[in-house]
């Protein structure tokens, strides 16, 4: 059976949303964050100490974009992949690595600086810069989004589960008013989706992971 390591509403959400989207059986295994420093145990686990950690067999990974991409191309055929031969594939591809590099990394900088870091660490001006940093680059979601309901092949996909979790994070940064029209109906059908109100029924009632 396939084992994630998983904070509530953390990075590993992508790869716990994946698996519902998908019906595959699986064990969770639920930290406080960050597990690094609040169950240092798991470092025996992972060395790296970070989330998500998906075990399948002899597969180790622990990449939250690439996890989606790997169960739906190892466990498919199914309509969450783009295929090669379709005209959307490299739209895919670029989303699915937009998704981390481009929207979640910066946001990561702002959840440091605003939460994570004792208080006396804490840094306005580099919070800003770096949610500024997130803002501009969500303005090419709202313009993709302008004429389509999913981000590529006409569909539902993983990259729109990947992009879907940065916009959770920046809900959980309190920036979703900063949501342009069509990035906030795009959230509304993302969070919808049958498999992600499973995912977040199966993190039960832990509350936030920072």
């Amino acid at each position: 059976m396939i084992e994630l390591y998983h904070c509530v509403d953390a990075r590993s959400f992508r790869a716990l949303w994946a698996l519902e989207e998908m019906g595959l059986a699986y064990r969770l295994h639920l930290l406080p964050f960050p597990p690094r420093l609040f169950q240092p145990d798991y470092l025996e686990v992972n060395p790296l100490g970070t989330i998500p950690l998906m075990i399948d067999g002899a597969v180790r990974m622990t990449e939250s974009a690439a996890i989606p991409q790997y169960l739906a191309t190892r466990y498919g055929p199914t309509a969450l992949v783009v295929r090669p031969d379709e005209a959307d594939y490299g739209l895919w591809l670029d989303w699915l690595h937009r998704s981390e590099a481009t929207l979640t990394f910066p946001q990561t900088i702002v959840l440091r600086y605003t939460r994570l870091e004792p208080k006396e660490r804490r840094v306005a001006q580099v919070a800003d810069d770096y949610t500024q940093w997130f803002l501009s680059r969500l303005r090419h979601l709202t313009r993709t989004l302008a004429d389509r309901e999913w981000l590529c092949a006409g569909r539902f996909t993983m990259a729109d589960l990947c992009v879907g979790y940065a916009l959770l994070l920046a809900r959980t940064l309190d920036l979703e008013h900063k949501f342009s029209p069509e990035i906030a109906a795009y959230w509304e059908r993302l969070s919808a989706r049958p498999a992600f109100l499973a995912a977040q029924a199966a993190q039960g009632s832990a509350g936030r992971g920072f």
